[in-house]
């Protein structure tokens, strides 16, 4: 009886639509596509984070089994919260910088991607070199900023005008 119900619960599940459209792109907020980032760059960030992290997502085939597909729902919607490359350029530079300074420290600390992703998508098991990679190509994005050779005056005026 309990196998039945299981069972019945488990295809009643299917039936609960879930949203695997991606907002449109405007190339010109996307910090791949805005930015001269090399080739071999641009794929190693896709790889490693835009499933989760960009309007780019690319949905597999278990995306449409539940409950998979609620766990990867839930997964993008907070990744696209916390950072979402596509919208890059409407960022203000201080929050670009922050981003920066915690996508280097995910990476380096093999917190990104997240694990459950690795098991699914192999070729986002990064290498301790493209790790390195990935860290140096957000480095370099802290310092095109200029955020940081700024002094505290100029970082305080920049500040209120943001309020």
């Amino acid at each position: 009886m309990f196998w039945m119900v299981a069972l019945v619960s488990c295809a009643g599940l299917q039936l609960i639509p879930i949203e695997r459209s991606n907002p449109p792109l405007n190339t010109g907020e996307d910090l791949l596509y805005s930015r001269m980032v090399p080739e071999e760059m641009q794929q190693l960030v896709k790889m490693a984070c835009y499933d989760c992290h960009s309007n780019e997502t690319v949905y597999p085939w278990y995306s449409w089994i539940a409950p998979v597909s609620f766990v990867m729902r839930h997964h993008i919607k907070e990744g696209r919260e916390h950072l979402n490359f596509s919208i890059w350029n409407t960022y203000m530079d201080k929050r670009k910088d922050h981003t920066l300074d915690d996508c280097i420290e995910v990476v380096e600390e093999g917190e990104m991607p997240l694990k459950p992703y690795r098991w699914m998508h192999p070729e986002a098991r990064l290498t301790p070199e493209q790790r390195d990679q990935l860290a140096d190509f957000f480095r370099e994005q802290v310092r095109a900023l200029g955020w940081r050779e700024m002094g505290s005056e100029e970082e305080e005026e920049m500040e209120n005008e943001d309020r």
